[in-house]
């Protein structure tokens, strides 16, 4: 199957030529309506021999280009950047424009795959501009039967516009510079889902409660380990998640995609991993439970989440190629299984949560049988315009047993109350984030006196040095049932809703990445009084 054609352009010539056709002919560009070969339209990968990445104005170019040749491609966007360019998406399906209206009308499952949450991690960016361009081309046409398909292949778009030479200096490529990991704020967006403190991330939660997708697709190039994946990946790994996700996505999605990847092209692709850095106990260890991270907090969601992480030392084309295939081959299995994953999402939210115990401290936990990781090696080259060393990796293929430590387990937990009473001083501040992300709450209009649980607080720890511009803190004290009198304003926050698991972990006084941990609710925090949110006594 032919992909694409390599040729040397210059960035501004092909910028301006896609401009060109966009202004000129509008968004039905005429050269274009009578083919579908557009072989023409290429990522700055691909017209310089895979040395570039593609910037945000040719981004946008080769989108309005691209969703010009197919009425099943609509170009809009989600939001804007700390510097304010607006965040692209490219909704793909049988609906009439893009709005949240016309994909709910349509009847059919919404998928959301981005890429370069960290924009030194660009395959992810390429790949999508790709799969775009292969679908105004006409293939896949059978994923519109039962998916709609929302892409924002530069999520990061201030971090892409901020190439640097040194950014990300071990990476095999692109070798004329990738941006930065950070957004503009000099926030990492894959650690915001929580706290919420860039416009990007406010943008994000604003798809996920319009669009509601089903399922989340997070493209990533990982470093570290010289293994001999191509992708390694990962579903959501917080424990809290509800047990038919997490079950279906490592008995059934995951498996199956590896198997048909391995016939297809002869690739390996294994869970996300790496060795201990310097020390530690040999293992397969994967990375982190809590929800600031993407794939962990859609799966406090209620939906499936798949991470994808490109091996950087493999060629920048490789990695571009193995995070396409990946794409395909997850929505080829949506496309067929979308009835199976709808009901397991519905099973999912049906489960009741008040009464159970839920997590709030974790540790790593190891698989009860060790595994046979496929390690390999890298050689040491040279980049030409900088100077800098990088690695690429070598053909060597060899395995190695070792324990795998691929989920966490709770080392505390709490019970999950049927609601949350959230006091009426905290109410302002509490109801804000739970309106960002998309909670369904109520309003106390007269006040009254209720026997509820109270933590009363024994003493706070704050960290000794800034995480993400905030100093995080760690709360100590003691549960016990009381008379409180409720005022009027406070807020019912129901566990008994989609996002109940996600409302536990952020209402939690515990919690290792709720509002008391992103130290949003300091105001209240004194030893011997009451944290503010109550739980209701079931």
């Amino acid at each position: 199957m032919k992909r694409f054609i390599l040729q040397r352009v210059a960035p501004q010539r092909l910028l301006s030529l896609l401009l060109f056709g966009v202004v000129v002919f509008g968004s039905n560009i005429g050269f274009a309506q009578s083919s579908t070969d557009l072989s023409y339209l290429l990522t700055a990968p691909e017209r310089s021999s895979f040395e570039e990445t593609t910037r945000y104005d040719e981004v946008m170019a080769f989108l309005r280009v691209a969703s010009a040749q197919s009425p099943m491609l609509h170009l809009t966007t989600f939001g804007y950047t700390t510097k304010g360019r607006a965040m692209p998406l490219v909704v793909f399906g049988d609906v009439a424009d893009a709005t949240v209206e016309s994909v709910r009308a349509s009847g059919k499952m919404p998928i959301f795959v981005q890429g370069n949450i960290h924009a030194g991690e660009v395959c992810g960016k390429e790949a999508l501009l790709m799969l775009i361009r292969d679908l105004a081309e006409g293939r896949h046409r059978n994923w519109a039967d039962s998916l709609v398909i929302l892409m924002a292949p530069i999520y990061n778009a201030d971090g892409n516009e901020r190439v640097n030479l040194f950014n990300r200096p071990r990476q095999n490529g692109p070798l004329a510079g990738m941006g930065q990991r950070p957004n503009a704020q000099g926030l990492d967006l894959n650690r915001d889902h929580m706290k919420v403190k860039s416009p990007e991330a406010r943008s994000l939660l604003q798809v996920f409660n319009t669009y509601d997708p089903k399922v989340v697709v997070d493209l990533h190039t990982t470093n570290g380990t010289r293994h001999a994946y191509h992708v390694t990946y990962s579903p959501p790994l917080n424990p809290n998640t509800a047990p038919p996700i997490d079950t279906y996505l490592r008995k059934t999605w995951l498996p199956e995609m590896t198997e048909t990847i391995r016939e297809r092209v002869g690739w390996e692709y294994y869970y996300y991993g790496n060795l201990p850095y310097r020390r530690g106990d040999p293992g397969w260890y994967t990375f982190d439970n809590r929800p600031r991270f993407n794939n962990n907090y859609v799966g406090l969601r209620n939906r499936m989440a798949i991470l994808s992480e490109a091996y950087s030392y493999a060629t920048f084309e490789e990695r571009i190629m193995a995070t396409l295939y990946f794409v395909e081959e997850i929505l080829n299995h949506a496309a067929d299984q979308r009835t199976a994953i709808e009901q397991v999402i519905a099973t999912a939210e049906a489960i009741p949560l008040a009464g159970m115990d839920l997590g709030v401290r974790f540790q790593p936990s190891m698989n009860q049988e060790s595994v046979e990781i496929l390690m390999g090696d890298v050689e040491t080259l040279r980049n030409p315009y900088s100077g800098s060393s990088y690695y690429e990796r070598k053909d060597t293929v060899y395995t190695q047993t070792m324990p795998e430590w691929g989920a966490f387990e709770p080392t505390e937990t709490a019970r999950a109350p049927a609601h949350y009473v959230v006091s009426a001083s905290a109410a302002s501040v509490v109801g804000a984030y739970l309106d960002t992300h998309g909670v369904i709450y109520s309003s106390i209009s007269e006040a009254d006196e209720r026997e509820l649980e109270a933590f009363t607080i024994d003493s706070t720890t704050v960290s000794s040095r800034e995480f993400q511009q905030i100093f995080e803190r760690t709360l100590f004290g003691s549960s016990s049932s009381k008379w409180v009198a409720v005022e009027e304003g406070s807020l019912i926050v129901s566990t008994s809703q989609p996002l109940g698991r996600l409302v536990f972990y952020l209402l939690e006084p515990r919690s290792d990445d709720g509002l008391v941990n992103w130290a949003q609710l300091d105001k209240w925090l004194e030893p011997g009084k009451d944290y503010p949110i109550y739980r209701s006594i079931d």
